[in-house]
């Protein structure tokens, strides 16, 4: 496969190496005033090719975190507790950006996607827990994406059985008859949708000065509802899927452990940009309808909108809801596959045909076609949303161990492995993780005999 990183091993372009000094820029002084332009234009093409170059597995994954079902639980935590989950969404945000640049680096240094590590480093039957784990939390979710495209454009009056079998369509031809290389980039052209989200929080004229305050000051309440919500934020945001997606990426684009450094910077920005957008639709419906109680409608989300955007507010809405629903339906189904196939041992790859790669592409079909027909019931689209992302919550801990583990062992990463300052914080992690998905799996036992 052609590599989609074709850079100098100390980071800069091929094609600029080559680029001829400008005659403006000559010792002799003799044309000083187009000196600072020229250099200053070759800066900022070098610096957007850059950014371009770096766009990849990483941040598709972590923007595909920000789906129906994320946009659903962050406008509710905004609804529910207006600013009071925003501390909580920080170090949400430090826990993204140490998970995706482990599940990285793994595909970078090995070559190999989590599913096949796995597969390899532990028995059988974990191997079989970690897939069925995946598809567990992954068929609510793609089920959501599906209602989460039907749910934004009945936001404009177009009926939900008129655009969710075409969308189906369109993204299963995507991935069956694209490249990698190109279902990347419309991937990453879907992204562009999140930036609604920023525009809708500056138009609700927040309250700057609280805003501030409950980003650096932790905030908890003891309540279930919380800690439900809570758990759904870490479920939303650190999905299991992004994880077996992210490394899988890696390796489908044809990633060598020389590339790790643009990588890893990938890794990084995506989730970076990611929980920054997440940040914006918190804090976009608290300005608006903060303290109301939880939603109960896509609908509701679009209202909470109006106030400040006007009548504009439900195409803001399901214009974000839209592209993020659409590039989850693709990530989603494809995570599941990459993972099958890796465990299974054979051929996984967006750019192989289906002869190549039957079951790849077969568990993919499926999971767009279960999708499709489950969203065009009359499900509760926000319950559903929300209630994936709980289940997500409690799957979490189980991948993110197998992910700690991997990237300890040097007997799979070598030097690259983690360190010993790394482990630690990588360790508490996965140790908060589980605590909160213990929490609220200890209160909702209890609830069930009346003690909770």
């Amino acid at each position: 496969m052609t590599r989609d990183l074709d850079t100098r091993p100390d980071g800069g372009n091929r094609a600029e190496s080559g680029t001829r000094p400008d005659s403006d820029t000559r010792p002799d002084g003799a044309h000083p005033a187009p000196a600072p332009s020229a250099p200053a234009r070759r800066r900022g093409i070098r610096r957007l090719a850059a950014v371009a170059m770096i766009a990849g597995p990483g941040l598709v994954a972590a923007n595909a975190g920000n789906d129906a079902a994320g946009i659903a639980t962050y406008a509710s935590a905004g609804s529910q507790f207006t600013y009071g989950t925003l501390f909580f969404m920080v170090l949400v945000t430090v826990a993204l950006v140490m998970v995706q640049e482990m599940a990285v680096r793994l595909g970078a240094h090995t070559g190999k996607g989590l599913g096949a590590l796995i597969r390899e480093q532990f028995s059988l039957r974990l191997t079989a827990l970690a897939v069925f784990c995946l598809l567990l939390a992954n068929t609510g979710l793609v089920v959501s994406e599906f209602a989460g495209i039907g749910a934004a454009f009945e936001l404009l009056g177009v009926p939900k059985w008129a655009v969710v079998p075409p969308a189906a369509v369109l993204l299963w031809s995507l991935v069956l008859f694209g490249s990698y290389k190109w279902a990347e980039r419309i991937f990453l052209i879907m992204s562009l949708a999140f930036f609604a989200y920023p525009v809708a929080m500056v138009l609700g004229s927040p309250d700057w000065g609280r805003l501030g305050e409950h980003l650096v000051v932790p905030h908890l309440e003891p309540g279930k509802d919380f800690i439900l919500l809570a758990v759904a934020l870490i479920g939303t945001t650190v999905s299991p899927y992004m994880q077996f997606y992210a490394a899988a990426g890696v390796v489908d684009r044809g990633a060598k452990p020389a590339d790790y450094k643009l990588i890893r910077a990938d890794a990084v920005l995506g989730a970076v940009f990611a929980c920054v957008i997440s940040l914006t639709i918190i804090i976009a419906t608290a300005s608006a309808i903060g303290g109301s109680g939880p939603l109960e409608s896509a609908a509701q989300a679009a209202e909470a909108l109006k106030p400040v955007a006007g009548h504009g507010a439900e195409l803001l809405f399901a214009f974000g809801l839209i592209g993020a629903s659409a590039l989850a339906g693709a990530v989603v189904p494809l995570s599941a596959s990459y993972a099958v196939g890796e465990a299974a041992g054979v051929e996984r790859s967006v750019s192989r045909s289906f002869r190549d790669a039957p079951l790849f592409l077969g568990v993919f079909t499926a999971q767009i076609a279960l999708g499709a027909v489950v969203a065009l019931t009359p499900v509760d689209v926000i319950q559903l949303l929300i209630g994936t992302q709980v289940l997500q919550g409690l799957i979490s801990p189980i991948v993110l161990v197998y992910l700690l583990v991997l990237t300890n062992r040097r007997a799979v990463l070598g030097e690259a492995a983690n360190g010993p300052r790394y482990r630690i914080a990588a360790t508490a992690v996965v140790v908060g993780v589980a605590a909160m998905s213990t929490i609220l799996l200890v209160q909702t036992v209890l609830g069930w005999f009346g003690l909770g």
